[in-house]
C-alpha cells in the first residue's frame, strides 16, 4: 500500500461544482488497471487520471473510466494540467503530455488551458435510425448524417434539430449495442453518441451538447472535452460552423455548466488538429492510500 497525492478538479469551469469533475492521482501511472478503475468507481466520477514520468514528453498521463483504461480524454487533460500547475509542477506556459493516443501539446494562457487534440479521423456513417433508437428519439430529430469521428477518442457525432430534441434524449443500452455492431466497433472502439444542437445553452455559446453514458459510468457526462474536439471537426468538415473558432457548452441541464473554446488547426477540409481550451477549478486536495 502506498500513499499518493491527489487533486479533485472541476474541469471546463472557473468555479466550484461546474463543468466535469476529475480526480488526478499524482505519480500513480504505474498502478494496475484494476486499482485505477476501482478508484474511479470509489469516486463516482466519470474518469480519473494517473500521472508519471515520461521518456518522450514532459509527463505521462493515463486515463481511466470505471470499467477500463482509455487512450485519451478531454476534461481529465484540463484537470491534470490545472492540478499540476496548482502544485507548482509546471514551469513556463507550454508542455507536452504522453498519452496512449499520442503526444498532446498543451499551452497555458493565464487561467485558460488549451490542448491540441490529434488530427480528426472520420469513420463510418451509421443509419440515422440506429442512432435515433440508441437515444430514444424519432429519426426526424436528427439533422444530416451521423458519423463516427475521433480526435483521440471516437464518438458517434449526431446533430439534433433543436434543444427540445436534445433534452428529450434517453439512452437505450440495447439499441446502443446494435449501433456499435453496425459500426463494426466493440465497447472499447466506440463511445456513446455525442448529441449536439447548433445553438448555445447561453447567449455566449454556439453549440450545446449532451453525452449519455452506459453503466458502470454515471448516466450522463457533464462535459466531454474529447467529444467536443470530434464534434467540432465534424461541424467544420460539413460546413455547419462558420469561422475557425467557436464556444461549446455542455452540462447546463445537470446544473454543472461548462464551456470550452474550440479552434481549428488547418483548413476545414484538411484539419491537422483541434484545439480545445477551458479552465479548471481545484475543489479538493488530499492523499489516498492505494495498493500497488
Amino acid at each position: 500500500m502506498s500513499r499518493f497525492d491527489f487533486d479533485w478538479v472541476d474541469a471546463f469551469s472557473e468555479h466550484a461544482f461546474g463543468g466535469n469533475g476529475c480526480a488526478v492521482v499524482h505519480d500513480g501511472a504505474h498502478l494496475p488497471e484494476a486499482v485505477c478503475t476501482a478508484y474511479v468507481r470509489e469516486t463516482s466520477l466519470v474518469e480519473c487520471t494517473f500521472t508519471g514520468p515520461s521518456d518522450v514528453a514532459d509527463i505521462r498521463v493515463r486515463y481511466f473510466l470505471a470499467s477500463r483504461e482509455i487512450p485519451f480524454a478531454g476534461h481529465p487533460t484540463i484537470a491534470t494540467v490545472a492540478a499540476m500547475r496548482d502544485r507548482g509542477l509546471i514551469h513556463g506556459n507550454e508542455l507536452v503530455l504522453e498519452t496512449a493516443a499520442g503526444l498532446v501539446p498543451v499551452r497555458i494562457e493565464g487561467d485558460l488551458i488549451e490542448m491540441t487534440q490529434v488530427a480528426p479521423e472520420f469513420g463510418p456513417q451509421p443509419d440515422p435510425a440506429l442512432v435515433a433508437a440508441a437515444v430514444s428519439l424519432p429519426v426526424e430529430a436528427i439533422v444530416g448524417q451521423p458519423q463516427k469521428v475521433s480526435t483521440g477518442l471516437p464518438f458517434c457525432v449526431t446533430v439534433l434539430k433543436d434543444h427540445a430534441a436534445l433534452e428529450a434524449a434517453v439512452l437505450n443500452v440495447d439499441a446502443l449495442a446494435v449501433l456499435g455492431q453496425a459500426l463494426g466497433a466493440d465497447d472499447i472502439d466506440m463511445m456513446e453518441p455525442f448529441l449536439v444542437a447548433l445553438q448555445g445553452a447561453t447567449s455566449q455559446g454556439d453549440t450545446y451538447s449532451r453525452l449519455l453514458m452506459a453503466p458502470p459510468s454515471p448516466p450522463e457526462d457533464p462535459f466531454t472535452g474529447s467529444a467536443t474536439g470530434a464534434m467540432a471537426a465534424y461541424l467544420w468538415r460539413n460546413g455547419l460552423m462558420a469561422g475557425d473558432s467557436f464556444t461549446a457548452e455542455q452540462g447546463h441541464g445537470l446544473g454543472r455548466p461548462g464551456q470550452a473554446r474550440v479552434t481549428r488547426v488547418g483548413s476545414a477540409d484538411n484539419m491537422s488538429g483541434i484545439k480545445v481550451a477551458g479552465r479548471g477549478f481545484i475543489l479538493m486536495r488530499g492523499t489516498v492510500d492505494l495498493p500497488d
